[in-house]
């Protein structure tokens, strides 16, 4: 989607977030840090790097309320089943569903999974000689998956520059910082040596991010986008903080939280 501009993707990345803020609170549920980290990801994937006949895998399925909100933002889920989140009988439960929409290839929140996935896609793509491209978002707390480096070797092996691996770098996962739990530093260089190019860019910085298309539709070889970003971005008393993976908001933070969206 070529048409969007730096004030337009702005605009929607509040829309996005206040949606999917009140699905949240109005739940009393968590991963709210989780989906603040990659709300830009998303929305620059489905709104200016993608063309309608690409794929996009959200791996960190724990995000799925951000990504409801995207499909929301550009027309593929209502309203009325946004207000069905988290409830009984729902078809957008805590993490995304399987066969129930288009645009949600597979369920994903096992982590790991999702680069296979998307490998599968992109080998499938060039099998058909096919322009499709598939976008995919891995947390960086599921680098600790054997099975996320085994896609890195297959992807690398097949040269699927149709692949766009981008990587939500928060530093943060469930049981505490990603370099206590499994230290994943010199991640670029770890990267180079599985034979990708590799560009670091500021995650929430929507400029940064819209500056990358031409290179990631242009590569010459399998691409890995690390976007440092923050857990819980934007959420004063939270974020950077281990428990915006878990709690959920209470209704001073909501309250302030989604005022600052609506300025």
């Amino acid at each position: 989607m070529t048409s969007e501009t730096e004030e337009s993707l702005q605009i929607k990345i509040k829309s996005i977030k206040r949606r999917f803020l009140k699905m949240y609170h109005t739940a009393n549920a968590g991963h709210i840090g989780s989906s603040l980290s990659c709300t830009e990801l998303l929305t620059l994937s489905k709104f200016f790097y993608m063309e309608a006949e690409d794929k996009l895998v959200l791996s960190k399925g724990h995000a799925a309320a951000s990504l409801y909100s995207v499909l929301a933002e550009f027309g593929e889920i209502s309203e009325e089943q946004i207000a069905t989140f988290y409830k009984n009988n729902t078809t957008l439960p805590a993490h995304p569903p399987v066969n129930k929409y288009p645009s949600i290839p597979f369920a994903t929140g096992s982590l790991g999974h999702g680069l296979s996935i998307a490998a599968g896609f992109g080998f499938s793509s060039k099998l058909a000689k096919s322009k499709r491209k598939t976008f995919c978002i891995t947390s960086d707390g599921e680098l600790n998956e054997g099975s996320t480096w085994e896609a890195a070797l297959f992807i690398q092996q097949q040269q699927l520059t149709n692949v766009i691996w981008l990587i939500d770098r928060n530093r943060l996962q469930g049981f505490g910082s990603t370099e206590e739990v499994m230290q994943l530093e010199p991640l670029d260089q770890k990267l180079m040596s599985f034979g990708f190019e590799v560009v670091q860019v500021n995650g929430h910085n929507v400029a940064e991010l819209m500056a990358l298309k031409t290179t990631l539709l242009n590569t010459q070889k399998p691409i890995a986008i690390i976007a440092n970003t923050l857990k819980g971005n934007g959420w004063t008393n939270m974020e950077g903080k281990l428990g915006c993976h878990y709690l959920p908001m209470n209704d001073a933070d909501y309250t302030l939280f989604e005022a600052s969206l609506s300025n």
